[in-house]
């Protein structure tokens, strides 16, 4: 059936309607205020919970029946175990043994090792997905086999629409490497130690009813308590909740590529001609092959003149574990660790802070921290030469990778996507990519190995760089040389008309759709 389907702020054709409930389009960057207050779950009484402070219950599904699991409702999961999540897949397991049906999965995202949750959406135990779909769960989605329509949110979009009501979580399960009886628990400690769980702050404090599952339980008090047992309702003991190895479920290792590694110094040079370099700035860099090797020719650049950064923004991996123990930053602000010596660092050292969508992303706030930071290096699927740019889609339109914090940190002073000019002979930077994430007017400098394009909006980092010695060069003329070192523009993709996916804006709108493969 053909979607209807409006024009947003972008020039984006959009569905109006996702699932049944009204959808605003994009109207643009800071266009749309919201309106009303936040959401609330129901008021509980201490009347109803153990004296004592013990909250434990025998297995998972038991906790799910007296959390009073029926048809439509939703569950939310959070993903800081990356691909080594053992929780998620034994919920909808237990619902289908329930014989529960119809239940709306909202995960912060799922991974591959979420792909046996495709039987449950066969089955009708799962009716559709909201959260970052990647690899098979995404490539099930483009195929147009899920009934609902999914709907990809970035962490502090999915913060936001929690707190404003747009997603109603009837049970949340958290998954907790430590907890106490009464529900208090952390990531930091026990042996699937995974870092944080500010992914599952929302689900804590706006569900209504809240599970912890963990595989080490702790006498009453849980220090330190990432989430309050105030808002669990009950505690399940497991033998294993995650394998942490597998955390690293990304690049987390520097690139070996020649290009990669071109790229990463032509960010740091930049970073440095544009006058960012400077004592007590702030960055980021993801946990891609290419930000890492960013990060320390960046690091390289901060000893040799002396600079200290006054914080830098994680996920975290060794390589900023090993700046902080240096002291070329103040402070580490982890919003999710991608390694081992994260979750170790977050544990021991005060100075590597535990952070949340709440206080980094969401855009329905008094402000976060992700304007805050001087410069951030992401990673993008395409560009256009708009400075527009796609991370959950490839050219040939399969729905494949989410969101993440990619569209929050949009809002830094200085945006950089530093990328290859082509991908297995496929150029990615083209005229108007497949599915737009985000707005050009927020991206301010594309960095190749060919060449580095300031957007024209930033006339103050051209005026900065102009005789630096960079190779900088216009956009356009980036995509005719790929274009002619691959023989043209990528094939467009065919799809039909029906939406599978819905792409939300950080403030709740619909900026893009993803639709169904042919």
């Amino acid at each position: 059936m053909k979607d209807k389907l409006v024009r947003n702020a972008a020039g984006r054709e959009v569905v109006t309607e996702i699932n049944g409930n009204p959808a605003v389009p994009y109207l643009g960057v800071g266009k749309f205020k919201p309106e009303g207050r936040k959401a609330a779950p129901p008021i509980p009484t201490c009347a109803d919970y153990p004296a004592d402070g013990n909250k434990v219950l025998s297995d998972l599904k038991t906790a799910l029946e007296k959390a009073g699991l029926r048809d439509g409702m939703t569950i939310s999961t959070h993903h800081h175990f990356r691909n080594g999540d053992l929780v998620a897949n034994r919920i909808f397991d237990a619902a289908a043994e329930l014989g529960v049906k119809d239940l709306r999965w909202f995960p912060s995202a799922s991974f591959p090792c979420h792909e046996p949750m495709i039987r449950h959406l066969d089955s009708g135990v799962i009716h559709h997905i909201e959260g970052s779909m990647n690899g098979p769960l995404g490539d099930y989605a483009s195929s147009g086999k899920m009934r609902g329509l999914g709907v990809l949110r970035s962490h502090g979009g999915r913060y936001q629409a929690v707190q404003d009501g747009e997603v109603h979580i009837d049970i949340a399960v958290i998954a907790a490497p430590t907890s106490d009886p009464f529900g208090n628990c952390n990531g930091v400690n026990g042996p699937s130690a995974c870092g944080g769980l500010g992914f599952a702050l929302a689900d804590s404090q706006y569900a209504d009813k809240v599970i912890v599952v963990t595989d080490n339980l702790v006498p009453f008090p849980c220090v330190p308590w990432q989430i309050m047992g105030n808002n669990v309702d009950s505690v399940v003991v497991t033998e294993k909740i995650g394998d942490p190895e597998k955390i690293v479920s990304g690049t987390t290792n520097i690139t070996k590529s020649p290009d990669r590694l071109l790229i990463a110094e032509l960010t740091a040079r930049f970073v440095e001609a544009a006058g960012i370099l400077q004592d007590g700035f702030s960055f980021q860099a993801g946990a891609g092959g290419t930000a890492l090797s960013f990060a320390l020719f960046l690091r390289d650049m901060m000893r040799a003149k002396n600079i200290k950064a006054r914080f830098v923004r994680g996920g975290s991996t060794q390589y900023l574990v090993d700046m902080l123990n240096e002291g070329l930053t103040d402070y580490i602000l982890d919003g999710q660790t991608f390694d081992l010596a994260g979750v170790r660092s977050m544990r021991d050292n005060p100075h590597h802070i535990h952070t949340n969508p709440f206080v980094s992303y969401n855009y329905h706030n008094k402000g976060n921290i992700a304007s805050m930071v001087d410069v951030v290096v992401l990673g993008a699927t395409e560009v256009d030469v708009h400075f527009n740019a796609n991370v959950v889609t490839h050219s040939d339109g399969r729905l494949l990778h989410g969101i993440g914090g990619w569209q929050n940190c949009l809002f830094s002073k200085c945006t950089i996507l530093p990328i290859p000019t082509f991908r297995d002979r496929i150029p990615v930077i083209v005229d108007e990519v497949t599915t737009l994430c985000g707005p050009g007017e927020l991206i301010d400098v594309i960095v190749t190995e060919r060449g580095i394009a300031i957007n024209p909006l930033r006339q103050d980092l051209i005026d900065r760089t102009k005789n630096s010695g960079l190779p900088i060069r216009s956009i356009e003329a980036l995509k005719d040389e790929i274009e002619s070192i691959c023989g043209g523009a990528p094939d467009k993709p065919r799809f039909r008309d029906n939406a599978i996916a819905a792409i939300k804006w950080v403030d709740g709108t619909v900026i893009d759709i993803v639709r169904q493969l042919e």
